[in-house]
């Protein structure tokens, strides 16, 4: 573990995690790869999300035929006013430079402003951090919805569902080290036969109470919640399952494209969901007793273990999308400065997209076990379900409204007409899971503001750092006359100090000709910018600037989803004209080893807490990818 940390610039990150696309692939290719990744979870909520609504609505156990339209009704409309209108039509359209999610949000509305501001800042924070909440839930109650249908094949089952989600589970994570890209190849077939399954079995019991249709007029879920009180209220918690998922169309825009996602949506993803939900209330409607797993007893006892095993691969796609999406995130985390740096593997040599993360990897397992240990079931989870997912639906709102109203310039009664409606919804749905808060849904709330308060120490302690560090700090000019009137003595090569601040000698520097008494023949002052877009063209990716005849300012720009190879984009620098040769290049990375101090700026426990997180950085020669036979390290210790 490495207990010191790198004077350098705001970290950058890897490329964005998830089923990496290789250029150029065809739109069907496209379309197809986007119903295995983007459409897992949203695609397994038939699952529970009706059993749960129903439930939650009964009386006594009892579900009523006004309850099933009522709920049916809510359904069709959330599927219609939040995923299609609200993302599909809406958001898909707000990216960065084609990318999408949470942070990627932020940085257009930061950018709309023209500032930085802590509004935008702390719901982006909150957003992401809810993400990442919903990350460890979503592998639990997918998985543990899936398997529970092996108790209708006989009850015998019962003993064995958790273990067997345990089992499922620690496969699922366990594979993440070898890479997805074979299993991603899967993915898309896979969810195809998953939704036209879904489909027919719904399809083929419309017909047990073809008045389910009815539902389809909003009056009836308008006057269930009117007519229900609070029950209402509770039931639309419960609703609100059929939309999770629903902000992975937006996440996972940068890896398909607007269009093929759109495509999949409608011509596949949307039409299955409504026939499977229709089935399962005209099933409820003819047989009152199948309310108790609506979704399985679609299914033909002779099928029943096929589409089992079925809705076990679509769950476990479901969590790989999760938590290759939990990856993406904390690499943008990472990469604007919100973390610290991670160690960070590479699985795949032609998918930049495929990577590993061991300690997000590792913390998620934990969570999700924890989760299956404690609820067992999924109608248990399903209380702690939707809260993590409808506060990261507020903020993209929000943020939406900030990007359209100031970036694409509407007038501002334009975008309140449009964004006013979407965020009332957001709200109504986040006050409803909000009402789960003793029941389960602490506990996504409880992962995502530990992640709030991880991130805010980190930046807070950042800050104190660099403005300490400052004032110990030489101004490079005055370095550089000093070293004008009495020269030292000059070795042939060329150096690299790496920096944040390239107006100040970097330490390293001081350190290096404080005890080697030494200058290179050549010095170079190297800064990493982090853009606010996702990536840097070539051209824009170094700016050179000569300083004096021995030393150069370099500044390397990379995009949030970027890989950092220094040496690689140094070598992009030949074609400014400026020689560069890895064999007689040194790098110098100035580390500091942190300890509390009684006047940080801080409470105590948020010291300790910043320098455990300092403490878990990763290796900053690993990195930036800096060839490890080429780098010299120079220690100093800090109080924070």
């Amino acid at each position: 573990m490495n207990d010191r940390v790198n004077e350098t610039a705001a970290p950058p990150s890897q490329a964005a995690a998830g089923t990496g696309v290789e250029a150029p692939q065809s739109f069907a290719a496209l379309a197809l790869g986007s119903v295995g990744v983007v459409y897992g979870d949203i695609g397994t909520s038939p699952l529970y999300a009706f059993r749960e609504a129903a439930k939650a609505a009964s009386v006594n156990g009892l579900v009523s035929r006004e309850i099933v339209l009522g709920v049916l009704s809510l359904i069709v409309w959330s599927l219609i006013v939040v995923v299609t209108l609200k993302y599909v039509l809406v958001l898909l359209r707000a990216d960065n430079n084609g990318e999408g999610g949470t942070l990627s949000l932020t940085a257009l509305a930061t950018r709309a402003l023209g500032r930085r501001t802590p509004f935008v800042f702390i719901v982006g924070v909150i957003g992401a951090s809810m993400f990442l909440g919903d990350s460890v839930i979503t592998p639990a109650i997918s998985v543990l919805s899936a398997i529970e249908g092996l108790k209708l094949a006989t009850p015998a089952f019962g003993d064995y569902v958790v273990p067997l989600t345990v089992v499922v589970l620690f496969a699922l994570f366990a594979a993440q080290s070898r890479g997805t890209a074979k299993v991603a190849a899967m993915f898309g077939p896979v969810m195809v036969i998953w939704f036209v399954a879904i489909a027919l079995a719904g399809l083929l019991h419309i017909r047990d109470d073809p008045h389910v249709l009815l539902a389809l007029n909003p009056i009836y879920g308008i006057e269930f919640l009117l007519g229900h009180g609070q029950i209402g209220l509770v039931t639309l918690g419960a609703v609100f399952l059929v939309v999770t998922g629903g902000e992975a169309l937006y996440a996972d825009l940068g890896h398909f494209g607007r269009k093929p996602i759109h495509v999949a949506w409608l011509s596949l993803v949307l039409p299955a969901l409504l026939l499977n939900y229709f089935g399962q209330g005209a099933k409820v409607l003819a047989d009152p007793s199948a309310i108790e797993n609506p979704f399985y007893r679609l299914v033909p006892e002779a099928l029943l273990i096929p589409m089992v095993v079925l809705a076990t691969a679509a769950t476990v796609i479901a969590s790989q999308a999760v938590i290759t999406g939990a990856y993406s995130l904390v690499h943008q985390a990472i990469q604007l400065g919100l973390l610290p740096r991670l160690a960070i593997l590479h699985t795949s040599a032609s998918h930049v997209g495929q990577i590993y993360i061991p300690r997000v990897t590792g913390a998620l397992l934990v969570g999700v076990l924890l989760l299956v240990g404690m609820f067992h079931t999924s109608s248990a989870l399903a209380s702690a379900y939707g809260i993590a997912v409808a506060t990261t639906m507020v903020v993209d709102g929000l943020l939406a409204f900030i990007v359209i109203w100031k970036l694409w310039q509407w007038k501002l009664w334009q975008a309140l007409l449009l964004f006013v409606p979407l965020i009332v919804v957001d709200v109504t749905f986040f006050s409803a899971n909000f009402l789960k808060l003793f029941e389960g849904a602490w506990a996504p709330l409880l992962f995502g503001t530990a992640m709030v308060m991880m991130i805010l120490t980190w930046r807070r302690g950042t800050g104190i750092l660099a403005s300490k560090t400052r004032r110990t700090e030489v101004p490079l000019d005055s370095l550089l006359r000093s070293l004008g009137k009495k020269p030292p003595h000059t070795v042939p090569g060329t150096a690299v100090f790496l920096t944040s601040t390239p107006d100040f000698a970097p330490t390293a520097l001081l350190h290096n000709l404080k005890h080697n008494k030494v200058l290179h023949e050549h010095n170079v002052i190297l800064t990493i910018i982090t853009a606010d877009t996702p990536r840097v063209p070539e051209d824009d990716r170094v700016q050179i600037t000569p300083i004096s005849p021995h030393f150069s300012r370099v500044a390397l720009k990379f995009g949030y989803m970027e890989a950092p190879n220094v040496p690689k984009a140094l070598a992009v620098a030949r074609k400014h004209g400026w020689h560069f040769d890895i064999m007689s290049t040194s790098f110098f990375l100035s580390r500091r080893s942190l300890k509390p101090s009684a006047h940080s700026g801080m409470p105590r426990w948020q010291d300790r807490l910043f320098i455990a997180l300092a403490r878990s950085a990763s290796d900053a020669t690993d990195f930036f990818q800096i060839p490890t036979g080429r780098v010299v390290e120079v220690g100093t210790q800090v109080t924070v």
